[in-house]
């Protein structure tokens, strides 16, 4: 700008711009050919006095309102300013206009258009509304000529507050039993079935940690935008999604790259959080044993090495002139290497410990005891199915990872055959990379299965894909050449027909229910005829709650 633009820019921060209007004739027009004259937008935040508390001259087709301060940000109340700024053509208030009122809360927002003669010609206006007050956020009022507006709108502010104090309610909605709220996002190429369905997983997910599912946001692309995955106006509708429900996290059912994660949170000031860091959330809360613990710090060390922010490398360290050792490392190197020290630790421990457990395999195969295997989707009931069997009282709720820890149990046959009955961690499709390389000391309870026994939720609308899910998982271990029994576990939820159809899929599949007992003896009989002590043993009894095993802590 040339200085004398510019003095007259800092002049509009010694008026005074009355509440009745938004401002007088006179300012307008200054407003307007000032506007005009350097081609830019030029905003002013307002006080309720009416003092212009920042000046932002913007481009030709927007403004960018910095931080704010965080001064009158209870959740009754609004911010205290309002936003009176120029459109250099006949256009009314933007989405990118509304979505500042609405984050910032702002008392009001207004757009005074400019015309080809540098004069002002139409107010476009609008106000926040109590979130009970109707279905939009916001109110835009009627387009009004510039010399014609005769809205108060410092009163007009001050009656929402008012009116948001006499009903307790928030501009924030609470969340849900008290629980942070979060707006569920799926960006994908794939058949929106297949993102509803995965959206249905996640939300799940959520629920297990602890978040409320405001909303829920599908958007099928047919090439993700590498930036922020999605384009800025999709951008803009879930930023208004998220106030409207009060939600303070976007949860993304990808796994989002770092500079992803970064430029989202910058755009919307929101935490951003992607499937994995979900998921890794989850086992932390879930974890009970020191070994357990330790995986899943692995796995939640591994994930954040990447994304802790990177810095020029010629700038690591500031060197003291020739051949000076300068200050030394910077904060983040020295992050970097206490994560690699500390993952480093952690592995030798876990080396240990996958030490003593091969040690306890090698004892248990010398006993002579066939090591049965439970293995399939987060709950599907494998925990439930293990104290069903054993007369146990493992842990076993409705819920994702409720087991982390591997249990092993003893079970006795009225044949004086005995088995090891093993359950193991969850799998879920899509099963983080960190995690899988950390749970290696629990998964490796697997490798010395002589039987694995999948269980399945048959009940489940999405069972064909968990099934699948959990067969990809264990060719990735290198564990699908181990026999292998399906077992459709929560039978007693199935219609008949779909019942049916089902085991038409998949014909060797045995149908029980592990809470009720059902189809217990058809698996038990299973079991004795593919474990490798031989078969020929019919098993009694087992529906009617007649239980052969060791005491449930016979074997840890």
């Amino acid at each position: 700008m040339k200085p004398s633009q510019l003095r007259a820019v800092e002049r509009l921060l010694t008026r005074r711009y009355p509440g009745q209007g938004g401002y007088t004739l006179e300012q307008a027009r200054e407003l307007a050919a000032l506007s005009a004259g350097i081609g830019r937008q030029i905003g002013l935040l307002i006080d309720r006095k009416g003092r212009p508390s920042m000046v932002i001259v913007g481009e030709q087709k927007g403004i960018y309102i910095p931080e704010l301060a965080r001064s009158r940000m209870g959740a009754g109340r609004l911010r205290g300013l309002r936003l009176l700024h120029t459109h250099l053509s006949e256009e009314p208030l933007s989405e990118e206009d509304l979505t500042d009122m609405l984050f910032l809360r702002l008392d009001s927002v207004a757009a005074l258009t400019v015309d080809r003669m540098a004069a002002p010609r139409t107010l476009f206006a609008a106000h926040l509304l109590p979130p009970a007050a109707s279905r939009e956020p916001y109110r835009l009022l009627p387009p009004a000529d510039w010399d014609k507006v005769d809205t108060d709108f410092t009163a007009q502010a001050a009656a929402l507050e008012d009116e948001l104090a006499r009903e307790g309610e928030s501009l924030a909605a609470p969340g849900k039993a008290g629980r942070e709220q979060a707006v569920l996002v799926c960006v994908s190429d794939a058949p929106r079935e297949d993102m509803e369905a995965s959206l249905d997983e996640l939300a799940a997910l959520a629920d297990t940690a602890g978040l409320a599912v405001a909303d829920r946001v599908v958007q099928r692309v047919a090439r993700v935008n590498p930036k922020f995955i999605l384009g800025k106006g999709k951008l803009a509708e879930i930023e208004i999604l998220a106030l409207r429900s009060g939600a303070g996290t976007l949860l993304f059912d990808n796994e989002l790259a770092p500079g992803q994660i970064r430029n989202l949170a910058e755009v919307t000031q929101l935490k951003v959080l992607d499937r994995t860091q979900l998921i890794l959330d989850i086992f932390a809360q879930n974890a009970r044993t020191r070994s357990g613990k330790l995986q899943v710090e692995m796995a939640q060390l591994k994930y954040l090495q990447p994304r802790l922010v990177k810095q020029d490398r010629a700038m690591s360290r500031l060197m003291g002139g020739i051949g000076g050792r300068g200050p030394g490392e910077t904060k983040l190197e020295i992050d970097r290497r206490r994560i690699r020290e500390r993952i480093a630790r952690i592995k030798n421990e876990l080396s240990g410990l996958r030490t003593r457990r091969a040690a306890a395999r090698a004892g248990r195969s010398g006993a002579g005891l066939p090591v049965v295997s439970l293995v399939g989707y987060t709950n599907a009931g494998k925990s439930t199915l293990l104290n069903t069997l054993t007369g146990s009282d493992v842990l076993a709720e409705n819920r994702l990872f409720a087991t982390l820890d591997p249990t092993t149990r003893r079970l006795r046959f009225p044949s004086e055959r005995e088995v090891i009955l093993t359950d193991t961690v969850g799998f879920i499709r899509e099963l983080p990379k960190e995690l899988m390389e950390a749970f290696r000391a629990t998964l490796e309870e697997l490798e010395s299965a002589d039987l694995l026994v999948q269980v399945a939720d048959a009940s489940h609308r999405e069972v064909l894909h968990q099934i699948r899910a959990v067969e990809d998982i264990l060719h990735d271990l290198g564990l699908d050449t181990i026999p292998r029994i399906l077992v459709m576990n929560k039978w007693d939820r199935m219609e008949e027909a779909a019942g049916r159809e089902l085991l038409s899929r998949f014909p060797g599949a045995i149908p029980v229910s592990a809470l009720s007992r059902e189809g217990l003896n058809p698996l038990v009989t299973e079991i004795l005829r593919r474990a490798p002590f031989g078969g020929g043993v019919v098993a009694r009894d087992v529906e009617g709650g007649g239980i052969w095993c060791d005491p449930p802590d016979a074997m840890q």
